[in-house]
Formats: C-alpha cells, sequence, structure tokens
C-alpha cells in the first residue's frame, strides 16, 4: 500500500516538472518567433552582418505585419463605407 502510494506522488511529481519544463520550452520559441529587429541607417552595419537567410526571414516578417495592417485598414474603410452609405440611401428615402 505505501509503495503503490510512494509510486504514485513520484508519478503526479514527474508529470508536473515535465508540464512545466514543456511550457517553458514553449514559451521561448513563441518569444523567439515574435523578435522582430528594425532596422535603420544608425544599424545599418547589423543589417550587413546577417546573413542571407536571416535578411530573407525579417524581410518575410515584415512584409505578413504590413499585410495585417493592410487588410486592417481596408476593412475599416469597408465598415465606414457601408455605414455612410446606408445614411445616405436612409436620407435618399425620407425625401422622396
Amino acid at each position: 500500500m505505501l509503495f503503490k502510494l510512494m509510486i504514485f506522488f513520484i508519478f503526479i511529481f514527474i508529470f508536473f516538472n515535465l508540464r512545466n519544463f514543456l511550457k517553458l520550452k514553449r514559451k521561448k520559441k513563441v518569444f523567439k518567433a515574435k523578435k522582430l529587429i528594425i532596422f535603420n541607417k544608425k544599424n545599418l552595419n547589423n543589417w550587413m552582418n546577417l546573413t542571407k537567410q536571416e535578411r530573407f526571414n525579417l524581410s518575410k516578417q515584415e512584409s505578413v505585419i504590413y499585410l495585417d495592417k493592410r487588410k486592417l485598414l481596408l476593412n475599416e474603410i469597408r465598415k465606414e463605407y457601408k455605414k455612410i452609405s446606408r445614411e445616405n440611401s436612409e436620407e435618399n428615402i425620407e425625401e422622396k
């Protein structure tokens, strides 16, 4: 009985430690993936020191971010246009 209880607690202890370890590892991957370095004239040498693959990945990330911002802006413009067109159509109906 005591032996089974000890094995059970050891199993639970190992399970929680393994789970915490995997969570930390996952968080590190996420932080690395979201790291975005912005380059300008001051740090041009840093840009030049990057490998071709790193420069490609950075430009790819920037283009994805740009596309996301553009989509959001277009959605806002469409919503505004719909709102304005509805108001104009309602005014035209009221005038007749």
